[in-house]
């Protein structure tokens, strides 16, 4: 794995392109309002969303072109996006089969493989990229693989275009990207459960609701910004602030008697292993019929 940054070329690289992106979600507008904040026209963009609503807000936010239904005007483009729901990318790719197999393909859909890509559209330059959340302010981490057709020009592409969403992380072999699923896809979630509880704590030991927010969430930037910045690991860090007989060795106590770190491990590879069967194929029910005498 490697860790990956954008410069001034390869925003350029990417903001050359025709680009479509076919649904206009959360994650498609985190990476549409990169773009338009890099310089690129909103106009210069075309997304396929079926809902008027959405379509509505793209336009009235970014001034993209804004289209209910894909056609042969696809044919133009040189990256096509994938951002709409796992299990609605047949439906969305059936009426742009034979329209988008020049482009290189970006998917952000989790689950859905990059042979499942190449099969809708014909395009062996599949990028598969697992977001998550904290893209839509700018700071998430990303997991990429590529398949062997993308070139160096197409993984410069594919920096460019999510660059503004946070950090890229490469990874060699497509089934990796369970592990990045279940880490850091899913992750946010473990964070805001911790939120929760901490909150709670604070409601508990009557603290303001505003005053026991703010402090959870700092403590969470923080701790995890020191961790970032120091070369000490995370168990080392843990040992520094636990002073012996102190609170924090009190609290350390009790989560390791009810087992927190164990069930955080399980959960992770809970997630991993759901990631790796949301990407199998479906395998087709066998036949009830009697065969003819």
């Amino acid at each position: 794995m490697g860790g990956t940054n954008c410069d001034s070329r390869r925003a350029y690289t990417a903001a050359v392109r025709n680009i479509v992106f076919i649904g206009g979600g959360n994650m498609a507008q985190a990476l549409i309002g990169g773009l338009v904040k890099a310089g690129r026209p909103g106009a210069s963009i075309i997304v396929i969303e079926p809902s008027e609503g959405t379509r509505r807000r793209l336009v009235g936010q970014f001034g993209v072109s804004a289209r209910s239904a894909a056609g042969p005007s696809l044919t133009m483009a040189e990256i096509v996006v994938w951002a709409v729901k796992p299990q609605t990318f047949d439906a969305a790719a059936a009426p742009c089969a034979g329209h988008v197999g020049a482009a290189l393909q970006v998917s952000v859909m989790a689950g859905v493989r990059s042979d499942a890509v190449v099969a809708a559209t014909g395009s062996e330059r599949v990028v598969r990229v697992m977001p998550n959340t904290p893209a839509l302010i700018g700071q998430g981490v990303a997991g990429l693989f590529a398949r062997p057709a993308v070139t160096d020009e197409d993984r410069a592409d594919a920096v460019a275009l999510l660059a503004p969403t946070g950090e890229l992380i490469w990874v060699g072999d497509e089934a990796q990207l369970d592990a990045v699923t279940a880490l850091s896809g899913s992750g946010p979630a473990y964070v805001f459960l911790l939120l929760e509880a901490l909150l709670e704590a604070g409601r508990q030991m009557g603290l303001p609701a505003h005053a026991a927010r703010r402090l959870a969430e700092q403590t969470v930037a923080g701790s995890a910004a020191l961790a970032a910045a120091s070369p000490d690991s995370p168990a080392e860090l843990r040992r520094i602030v636990t002073s012996p007989g102190g609170t924090t060795e009190a609290a350390m106590a009790v989560l390791e008697t009810r087992g927190a770190r164990d069930a955080f491990i399980a959960a992770v590879l809970a997630a991993r292993a759901k990631a790796e069967a949301l990407g199998k194929p479906a395998v087709a029910p066998r036949s009830t019929l009697l065969p003819p005498p």
